[in-house]
Order: C-alpha cells, then structure tokens, then sequence
C-alpha cells in the first residue's frame, strides 16, 4: 500500500486495469501495477483488474480479491508460470456494458490488451496504454532477431489506437516517438525507500555469503535470463576479483538462465526469488550493485539499489540517466560500452574511499522520488482522459454498485 497518501480531491471513479502480469508474480511490471492499483483505492476509487489465470496461486495480499476478472491464458515462451491471456473481447464487452468503467488502463499489449483496447473502442470508454517492457529488443537474445520489424509494426499499430501511452522515463519516450508512436506522456517510477534501507545491513546475511565485514559484495536483483546481459556482469565481477580476490558476487532472482549460470560459475552464489523486507536485507548487505542490462524501459532496481545505499554500476539510461550523478551517487557508463562497465566496476574495488563516498550520498538520488506523487499523477493521467468531451458520461451509479 502506498504510505501518506493525501485525501482525494476528485470524484471516486471506477477505473480498470488489463494486464498479463500482477502479484503474486514478481516482476518490475507486476509490482509496478500493484503500487498503482493500491495508490488509486487508497484515494477512494474502485479499480478492477483483468488479468490472465496464473499457475501460482492467485489473489494477492493474502486472499482472493473479488475486484479481479481472471480470463484464460497460455504459457509464454513454455515459460513455467507465466501466461500471456487469450482475447476477451466479448466477455470485456458484457462486463463492461454492466459496470462501465470510467477509464481503461492496458499495461501490456498481448491478445488480451488488444481485444480491451477494441472493447474499449466499441464502447467509447477511454482507453491508455502503458509501455512496460521492450519485446521488441528481447527477439535478439532468443534467436528470433528477424521477428524484430515484425514486433515493432504490431507495437506501434496497438499503442496507436489508444488515447496516449504512458512510459517511465524521457529518453523511452524520444524513442517511441521516433518509431511513431503518438501522444506518449510519462508515468515516472517511485521506491519506499522506508522499505529499502542501509539499516536493514545484516552481519548474518553476510555471514551465510561467507564474507567479513570489510569484504566487499557485488549484487545483481533481477530475471536471470539472456536479455538481462548478465554475462557482462560476470565479466564486470572478474575485474573486480582481479583488483581484490575476496570480492563476492550475488545474484537474486530466478530464470531460464540461471542453471546455466550456475553451473559455470559455481562461486556465484545464487539466492532465487526474495521479496519484501528479506529482499532490502539482501540489498543493504551489498556494496556494490551491477546492472547491465541493455533492454530495460526503466529498472525499478536501480532505485532499490540506490536507496539502500549500494554503489550503482549501470549503462547511462533509464532509471540510471534520471537518477544518478556519476560519480557522486552512483557510476554511469555509455550505453553498451561493456569494457567501460567492468572498468567502472573494478574501479570501485580499487579505490574504496570514492566506493564510500558513494555509498554515503546514494539515498540523495531518490530523497525525492515518492510513490504518492506517482499516484496522483496516474490518477491525473486517468482523470483527464475521461474528461475528453466524447467519453464524458459518468458511471457515479456503476462505481456506487461496484463498491458495495
């Protein structure tokens, strides 16, 4: 839930939420919409949510949510766990028709985003989209670079036909612009930096790594797959290993290229999945933290990171570009300038004194960065898109059915 949130000064309005992703699973966009959603019924509106039936258990917070329509899906990529949803067109429509929306939100652009969107067409109810993952770029790590045109025409076709499409940072939204996207507004990203602390550093933590106090640990968070360039960060943290040999490295997170990972680099200690307060230890029981990922639309990571006081090793892009000073609350490199990125790390294990300078002023990057704020602008977002003269009709009456 989002903490301080101001009393609402606008009607409650009943705004719907279409994604493929949403807690329990754990991802940079599931968590991302679990804020949004949480933020929005905090500020007293009715948000429901269309999503796909995982095998995970469902329901999130601990329980069935009866404001969640779960629709059918199939498993992407023959990934265990995730699905992608089928179109739901018609059931959309009945729904919709019943309890009409004030505003439709489609986070992801699978079947199931584009039959929303249509739904959403034929009934005249405000539709925005959201830009949450670069499907485009993951083609390449897949062996199916060809697809890429391909993706990008299909990408650009969905996010046109909504009313604008909300992106994390400004450099993503140059970029769709110059692939043709229209009306491309930006959603920026926050972090509970209550949550994600220095404190939260545990010697016990430590202690299972295997390490001292003055030992230094090196720190990735993320899915552990191909698009993410962990090879890079491997190479980044034998650099530092020749600097200091007693450098560790960590890698939280779980995919299809961890067994991989792990079985040629058996040193590498590998934590799976974490969330919550055993995921802050993890990260405030870091020092450094590498992220070389080359086809991220922001990197909630980074400030994770950065707001539990580790030294930030990234490409100058996304989250890093917005939030870091290089060389003061974080190092920056060129993006893909591999050899830059491990001489940059390697660099930190070198010279320890800038390491703890840095260390000291990394919470300053994101002293500012607040979830409320995110909120209420993606409240602002919705508000004035159902504003738009030819979808003004309320549905007061349907949110008043709806939230009792």
């Amino acid at each position: 839930m989002v903490r301080n949130s101001r009393q609402p000064t606008v009607p409650c309005r009943h705004f719907c939420i279409v994604t493929e992703t949403y807690p329990p699973e754990v991802n940079g966009v599931a968590m991302t919409l679990a804020r949004l959603v949480d933020g929005l019924r905090a500020r007293g509106h009715l948000v429901s949510i269309i999503r796909p039936r995982q095998r995970i258990a469902d329901g999130y917070g601990g329980g069935i949510d009866f404001r969640v329509t779960l629709v059918r899906g199939l498993p992407l990529l023959g990934q265990t766990g995730v699905q992608f949803g089928l179109p739901a067109g018609r059931m959309l429509s009945r729904s919709w028709m019943r309890y009409r929306p004030d505003a439709v939100y489609v986070a992801t652009e699978g079947p199931l985003g584009w039959s929303a969107v249509r739904a959403a067409q034929r009934l005249k109810i405000p539709v925005l989209s959201g830009f949450h993952t670069n499907f485009h770029s993951y083609s390449q790590y897949y062996g199916a670079g060809w697809l890429q045109p391909v993706i990008l025409r299909y990408l650009r076709a969905f996010h046109n036909r909504t009313g604008g499409t909300l992106v994390p940072s400004q450099d993503l939204q140059a970029q769709l612009h110059d692939l043709g996207v229209h009306n491309v507004r930006l959603l920026a990203r926050g972090v509970d930096t209550q949550l994600f602390h220095p404190e939260r550093r545990s010697v016990a933590v430590r202690s299972q790594w295997g390490v001292r106090d003055r030992d230094m640990v090196a720190l990735y968070v993320g899915r552990v797959a191909p698009e993410k360039n962990l090879q890079l960060a491997v190479t980044a943290y034998r650099a530092m290993q020749q600097c200091n040999n007693t450098v560790k490295f960590i890698i939280v997170g779980d995919g299809p290229f961890r067994l991989a990972l792990q079985k040629e680099h058996p040193d590498i200690r590998f934590c799976g999945l974490l969330t919550g307060e055993r995921l802050a230890t993890h990260y405030a029981s870091a020092d450094v933290f590498l992220f070389p990922s080359e086809t991220e639309t922001f990197g909630n990571v980074t400030l994770e990171a950065l707001a539990s006081g580790l030294a930030v090793v990234a490409y100058d892009y996304a989250a890093a570009k917005m939030h870091i000073t290089s060389g003061k609350t974080g190092i920056v490199v060129p993006y893909g300038d591999g050899n830059g990125f491990a001489a940059a790390a390697a660099r930190l294990v070198r010279e320890p004194q800038l390491l703890a300078s840095i260390r000291r002023q990394a919470r300053t990057a994101v002293a500012t960065v607040d979830w409320r704020r995110v909120v209420e602008r993606f409240e602002t977002l919705l508000m004035n898109a159902h504003a738009q003269p030819h979808t003004a009709e309320t549905s007061s009456v349907t949110y008043q059915r709806l939230a009792t």
